[in-house]
């Protein structure tokens, strides 16, 4: 069984129409639209494996128990939600668990309301903004297995082989296809989630963080790296256990519980530690490129924009005082507009996300670190909008949305200020009257996921990067068969002059139009023909990406232009 539990402000249903002949037909009140407020929406979905329904709803029961008692709501709506999983289970097997469990929580004093069982619905809700707003659940029941499981490979095989992607619903520059069109990234259900990068995609996955290494020591960051894997007491210490067990995944070595790492702030914690610090080494910026996992539920994994592993491109800046922290902000700020204009994407809308009803630090803290975000803000003129209690447990933050090519609006960069964490792992340093005092502590990141981020670049250029960032750069095509001889003195010359450059040829005894049309599909920006004319003329026919012009260039100044293009990241 798989669970959604959203804390909303509101939920509003209408049945509509039928979409199982064998559910009953529904009473006319209960066709009419429905509203409940304040509430824990339980979406549900009731998979093949759950046999044993009795122990399941136990599960069920304590979850919503304990969520709805740390949110203190005894109002719960029952929605019957199929696109949770893919491996759905009988219609009656579900209808008779949904019923049991309401029975289950009328019994425990909680006001129950339950959404039509099999019938097509309009809905709409608005979620609150604090940490337990949003948790997926996936409830399991381990039973031992009588005999050793029989393997059988080719069974296995047809089972992992039949990850799909619907393009139906997808638009036509949707990352997914445009990863799929060009050889950049796939998916498959043995790592829900995670992304399988191919070589092009990898290609510019390591030019984004090649850029990102070097902007980040032109501002003056060290560069760390951390464990994956590390014990629950880290976990404990920053909050993150209590708060997001249920999101995290969990493993264990000599029986010690441990945590896949959801986020890389704990572990530059430690890095802190391990040696004194004095005054005299503030600011200080430390950056991580960290892979991290968070557990989402399959039904709302979307491409690169949703995934379970990820690379963040976090960052922590720790501060002598206010004034230390209020440059910093605005460094930060300036390198994300450095990002994000050599990319020319614009933001959407900033947010000052506040206080979330779950959080650690003091009201004073929190009061203080708001003002700062504010008055940073303020001061640099730039447009905001109030997110209210949507900041981390352990800070306010300023959040940078941008908008993908359907409309829908993503967080990229966000800065975070921190008086708590700092606290809570015993930071230090020596002040200059040789006085141990605590750091004030920033978190932020520019790309945000590095995934998402170049899901959002993908969709916004249609698959036409530019060329620094392009996984080919050149696709050199051969009039006819009897051109084949410059075209190969061409790539050669390419080649020595320009050692990394990435090009391809194509010499084969086809026609132009079907080797430009590959070239264009694969949206490689420059596609380069040699003829008869250009040979006689020792230049070549040049095309740009995506324009019918074609223009007659000289070998030499070819090579001087892309040159300049790829070094000047134009």
């Amino acid at each position: 069984m798989k669970t959604l539990n959203l804390h909303v402000d509101y939920i509003k249903w209408q049945a509509l129409k039928k979409a199982l002949k064998s559910i009953p037909d529904l009473e006319e009140k209960q066709k009419e639209p429905q509203e409940v407020k304040e509430a824990l929406v339980v979406l549900t979905a009731v998979e093949k494996k759950d046999t044993d329904t009795t122990k399941l709803i136990s599960k069920l029961i304590e979850d919503i128990k304990n969520v709805s008692a740390q949110i203190n709501t005894k109002n719960i709506v029952l929605y019957p939600y199929a696109h949770l999983s893919k491996d759905l289970s009988s219609p009656e097997l579900a209808m008779k668990t949904l019923d049991e469990a309401e029975k289950a929580l009328k019994k425990e004093k909680f006001t129950v309301h339950r959404a039509p069982f099999g019938y097509y619905k309009t809905f709409e809700l608005k979620v609150k903004g604090h940490p337990l707003s949003e948790l997926s659940r996936d409830f399991t029941i381990d039973e031992a297995k009588a005999e050793e499981e029989k393997i059988d490979p080719e069974k296995l095989l047809r089972e992992i082989s039949k990850s799909k992607l619907d393009t139906t619903k997808l638009k036509d520059n949707d990352h997914r296809i445009l990863g799929r069109q060009m050889d950049l990234f796939s998916f498959n259900d043995v790592a829900p989630g995670m992304v399988f990068w191919h070589n092009n995609g990898l290609i510019i996955k390591n030019e984004l963080t090649n850029y990102w290494r070097e902007k980040h020591v032109e501002a003056g960051y060290q560069e760390i790296s951390t464990p994956q894997i590390m014990d629950s007491k880290i976990w404990k210490i920053s909050g993150h256990w209590d708060k997001y067990k249920e999101n995290n995944f969990a493993t264990q070595y000599e029986k010690r519980p441990f945590l896949v790492k959801p986020m890389n702030c704990p572990g530059g914690m430690l890095v802190y530690k391990s040696s004194p610090k004095s005054y005299k080494d503030f600011p200080m910026r430390v950056g991580e490129l960290g892979i991290v996992h968070r557990v989402e539920l399959s039904g709302v994994l979307a491409g690169l924009f949703r995934v379970i592993q990820f690379t963040q491109d976090d960052a922590h800046i720790f501060c002598l005082d206010e004034k230390q922290v209020n440059s910093e902000i605005e460094g930060v700020i300036d390198l994300i507009n450095i990002f994000y204009k050599d990319f020319n994407l614009e933001f959407d809308h900033v947010e000052l996300s506040t206080r979330p009803e779950k959080r650690i630090g003091t009201e004073e803290q929190w009061d203080m670190a708001e003002k700062i975000l504010e008055d940073v803000l303020k001061k640099n003129k730039m447009k905001y909008k109030i997110n209210e209690g949507d900041g981390a447990f352990y800070g306010p933050k300023i959040d940078f949305h941008i908008k993908d090519s359907l409309g829908r609006t993503w967080q990229t960069s966000t800065i975070q200020l921190d008086f708590a964490l700092p606290e809570r792992f015993q930071l230090e340093y020596t002040d200059k009257d040789d006085k141990k005092k605590r750091p004030i502590m920033l978190h932020r990141v520019i790309y945000g996921s590095l995934e998402r981020f170049l899901g959002v670049l993908l969709e916004d250029k249609n698959g036409r990067l530019p060329t620094w960032l392009a996984p080919m750069q050149v696709k050199l095509l051969s009039f006819t068969d009897r051109n084949k001889k410059y075209g190969e003195k061409v790539l050669k010359e390419l080649q020595k002059e320009i050692p990394n450059l990435r090009i391809e040829s194509d010499f084969r005894q086809t026609t132009v139009p079907q080797k430009v049309k590959e070239a264009e599909l694969m949206r490689i920006p420059y596609i380069v023909v040699v003829g008869d004319k250009e040979e006689k003329e020792a230049s070549l026919a040049i095309r740009k990406g995506g324009q019918n012009k074609i223009e007659t260039v000289k070998l030499k100044d070819f090579i001087k232009n892309i040159k300049e293009e790829i070094k000047n990241r134009k």
